[in-house]
């Protein structure tokens, strides 16, 4: 059963299995690469009906599948038909803000893990890449069509490593460790973000930097969101507890694992910097208040005797001696900027200015 609607509230109520794509809509073709490859051969093409994946099964190949573009239900489907995939796992396929989470299914091993990216004008875009991993196959489901595996592709193409030699298991380590692996690429970039960030605070804070700080805020929690539940994922595979990685590939993840710790250890001070960040923007404000209080008490306190003295002279007795004098207006005059200069010279001493 297919239901094209798209939102959790929707979904509500339908038959466990029903196929619902969850996630941004979109009306672009899917696009479906196929490439076979052994140790001697290779062959790479891009197919548009099912019926060619039927002579697969039988070759003596690895087979990598792999499709661009889940909102097409008919295709998914049908694609669970051919490889006897249980509905929920396709209903899970399908729906894009799926947590990270790994399930041994007996004939297959199904993946779900985040691929992030910044756009051209630097906003944060989160992918859901679901993994099939038979015994000789794998297939990868992508939801935006940009080519995340290019480097993986390129590598089978040119033979480059082990990768041509090994089995399933290896693809599916070498695609897993590409996701580990551009995480880094992002937690750079936002590192790159927070140096800048920082530079500002100290220069200069605004109102748009307290906007960049909650910006940065909303994207460590998307990350955090995304990439901490993949390191229970990959703690599951290497393990080795799992039929269908030997041990080579179990080794490899490994090291996958230890990346996925490093991650998060470096999203954690990330964190802590943008709440410090936020301690410095509310410190430099509060700072920049008092500096300019300062300045007004300076000139208040300064004029405080100078409005005393003209407050004096301001009296209208008659009897006031220095009413008649002559020098009298110059001599108050000039008593009232030497009083000033005094004051100030007294403020610059004491450092209060």
């Amino acid at each position: 059963m297919v239901h094209t609607i798209g939102t959790r509230a929707d979904k509500a109520g339908l038959p466990p299995g029903t196929l619902v794509h969850i996630g941004q809509k979109r009306s672009c073709q899917v696009k479906i690469t196929l490439t076979e490859f052994s140790e001697s051969q290779y062959q790479s093409k891009e197919i548009k009906e099912i019926k060619e994946f039927l002579p697969l099964k039988d070759k003596p190949v690895i087979t990598w599948i792999d499709i661009n573009g889940i909102h097409n239900l008919e295709t998914i489907q049908n694609i669970g038909k051919y490889f006897n995939l249980h509905p929920l796992i396709l209903e899970d396929i399908v729906n894009s803000e799926q947590r990270p989470k790994v399930e041994d299914l007996g004939e297959h091993l199904f993946v779900v893990l985040k691929f992030l990216s910044y756009d051209t004008e630097k906003k944060l875009g989160i992918e859901q890449i679901s993994f099939i991993i038979g015994s000789n196959f794998v297939i990868t489901f992508q939801e935006n069509g940009e080519d995340v595996f290019r480097p993986i592709k390129t590598r089978i193409k040119n033979s480059a490593g082990k990768i041509r030699a090994m089995g399933a298991d290896y693809l599916a380590y070498s695609l897993i460790d590409a996701i580990v692996d551009n995480y880094f690429v992002i937690l750079e970039e936002v590192g790159l973000k927070l140096d800048i960030l920082e530079e500002e605070l100290v220069t200069n804070p605004t109102r748009n930097t307290l906007h960049v700080i909650h910006q940065l805020k909303r994207e460590m929690l998307l990350i955090r969101k995304s990439i901490w539940p993949s390191r229970e994922v990959i703690s599951s595979l290497q393990r080795g507890e799992l039929s269908f990685f030997e041990d080579i590939a179990v080794l490899h993840l490994k090291d996958v694992y230890d990346h996925a710790i490093q991650v998060i250890d470096t999203i954690e001070t990330l964190r802590d910097m943008l709440s410090e960040m936020m301690d410095i923007y509310l410190s430099s404000i509060s700072n920049r208040i008092n500096d300019v209080m300062r300045v007004l008490t300076i000139i208040t306190t300064i004029f405080i005797p100078l409005s005393f003295i003209a407050g004096v002279y301001g009296m209208n007795f008659k009897y006031m001696p220095e009413l008649n004098w002559r020098l009298g207006y110059p001599a108050v005059l000039l008593t009232m900027l030497c009083l000033g200069i005094f004051m100030l010279i007294f403020f610059r001493k004491k450092k209060w200015l």
